[in-house]
């Protein structure tokens, strides 16, 4: 009998220890969920004393929404409040779509333009073409009201099946023409262009990172592989982000099985690995990545995946250095809160997150700074100490704590500057007289094929003098010595400019190649390996 109970004697201690130990943690749990709950009542008493005291009426509802901004400013400058009537407009970006009616336009002598219209899209289906006037919408006048580019896309973005009429002014038509257009989902695309540089040579310019960027990708990569693709150059510059997921997805595709891609880790979250699978459709492909300072978030995950693993060489400038992770949680008025829950880690284990402990203005102006330090025409990697240096596994020396800093340094590109190119530039006259150019020519314009055929028919014409004269007439005069300085690069531009309003990117990018230093440079290093 004795025996039996011994058991229960040796352990009732050891339980006695637990129920105590149990007994300190809910303790503290219900002296913690107390100390939130006092906080609670006390931001709700001053919220009530001011709409109940105060000295003029305020909206309870007006006074959160321009309260949360302020406490969430005070976390990190990522983590933001969106008010329910932007939440879906900041999303389709990322989703990859939209509703509308499927034309690209712009506001020229204050009328809307079409510049392109999206194939197989419900404005090229009804016979919307490019050079039109959009006068009317609905019956309402908007040419010469000055109406914005935002109030335009109102009038015209809308659900999907639901039907607006635009009123189109045409060039040689005496009419205003009527087209009852039903809105439709419209793509938006994240890559900008895929092409052929030279008979091994890839170019891929990917604008941010949607929920479509992967298998964008996959498509055009598929594509240039048929055409003997052997190199490939990524071009990230001014990508901003966007979906972690499709940018680890598209590292897979160029690591081999088992490569550490990227890794998080937050106070609330466990650390959490995402290594590389037997995707690698690009194992044989020599890859370049191009950055800038404003290649951010996703951007840098994927350039940090390919650097650390000694996969890519990084070309350009150093990138922004955003390093944290924000999770989307909708709010029950329909708005929502990106809260950062964790910071991201290349492979190596650096941080490339910069500093924010000045406060948001400061994170901003960081850019800013850099510019005026000379970070923008010399590599600046000097400023970071020992203790952010890392080793790849290839023997490479890479920094944290501030952006991905290139393996080639690229300057910004000072080719063809002048004061007066900066006046042009101001006054947006190269984008302006390439859009009169291609009015004015559109009908030849559009029997040519690609861009060399272009290029071909404005260099029968003189575009520089015209352009100068044009420049005259809208307030730049003529600066026989700094044009020629600058020649080069207007005419070019020109181009380019010209090209994309014919036959959209495909024939801007391989036009503006030329004077583009970084994507040259990356040829350059390319050609050496």
């Amino acid at each position: 009998m004795g025996i039996q109970n011994r058991p229960a004697v040796i352990y009732f201690p050891i339980i006695l220890a637990i129920f105590f130990v149990a007994g300190i943690f809910v303790g503290k749990t219900l002296k913690h969920d107390e100390i939130i709950q006092q906080q609670k009542d006390k931001l709700s008493d001053v919220f009530e004393l001011i709409t109940e005291k105060y000295v003029d009426s305020v909206s309870y509802e007006e006074l959160i929404d321009r309260t949360i901004p302020k406490i969430l400013e005070t976390l990190d400058p990522h983590t933001i409040y969106i008010p329910a009537e932007e939440l879906a407009e900041i999303n389709e970006s990322l989703e990859g779509n939209f509703d509308g009616i499927g034309i690209q336009f712009n506001i020229q002598n204050d009328t809307v333009v079409v510049v392109n219209t999206i194939p197989g899209g419900p404005s090229a289906d009804k016979g919307v073409m490019a050079g039109d006037r959009i006068v009317k919408v609905d019956g309402k006048v908007i040419a010469g009201v000055k109406i914005s580019n935002n109030n335009v896309m109102k009038l015209l973005k809308g659900r999907k099946g639901t039907k607006v009429i635009i009123g189109v002014k045409r060039k040689n038509v005496n009419e205003i023409l009527d087209y009852e257009i039903t809105r439709d989902e419209i793509p938006l695309w994240s890559i900008d262009v895929a092409y052929m540089i030279d008979k091994i040579t890839g170019y891929i310019k990917i604008s941010k990172f949607s929920r479509t960027t992967y298998e964008e990708f996959i498509e055009k990569f598929d594509g240039l592989k048929k055409q003997g693709l052997k190199k490939l150059i990524i071009d990230l510059r001014d990508n901003g982000g966007g979906y972690m997921d499709a940018a680890t997805d598209l590292a897979d595709e160029f690591l081999d099985y088992g490569k550490l891609i990227v890794y998080t880790q937050g106070a609330h979250q466990l650390k959490n690995e995402v290594f590389s699978t037997t995707a690698n459709k690009g194992k044989d492909i020599e890859v370049a990545v191009l950055l800038n300072e404003f290649s951010a978030s996703a951007s840098e995950i994927f350039a940090g995946a390919l650097q650390d693993n000694d996969r890519a060489i990084i070309v350009g400038r150093r990138s922004f250095g955003k390093g944290l992770v924000q999770e989307q949680i909708p709010l029950t008025d329909g708005s929502a809160i990106r809260l950062t829950v964790a910071r991201y880690y290349t492979p190596v284990g650096r941080s490339v997150q910069k500093p924010y402990s000045e406060g948001v203005d400061d994170y901003y102006s960081d850019l800013e700074k850099r510019y005026y330090n000379g970070e923008f025409d010399a590599p600046d990697s000097t400023k970071f100490a020992d203790s952010l240096k890392f080793i790849t596994p290839g023997g490479k020396v890479v920094y944290g704590g501030g952006g991905i800093m290139p393996d080639v340094f690229v300057g910004v590109d000072s080719l063809g500057v002048s004061d007066y190119f900066f006046d042009i530039n101001d006054r947006s006259l190269v984008y302006r007289y390439a859009f009169e150019f291609t009015d004015n020519n559109r009908n030849k314009l559009n029997t040519l094929k690609n861009h060399k055929e272009i290029i071909a028919f404005i260099d029968s014409k003189n575009i520089l003098e015209d352009f100068v004269n044009y420049a005259e007439k809208n307030g730049v005069k003529r600066n026989p010595e700094q044009i020629k300085i600058s020649q080069k690069v207007i005419l070019t531009q020109i181009k380019a400019h010209i090209a994309r309003n014919i036959i959209d990117d495909i024939g801007f990018y391989p036009i503006i190649k030329e004077i583009d230093g970084t994507l040259l440079k990356a040829i350059e290093v390319l050609e050496k390996k």
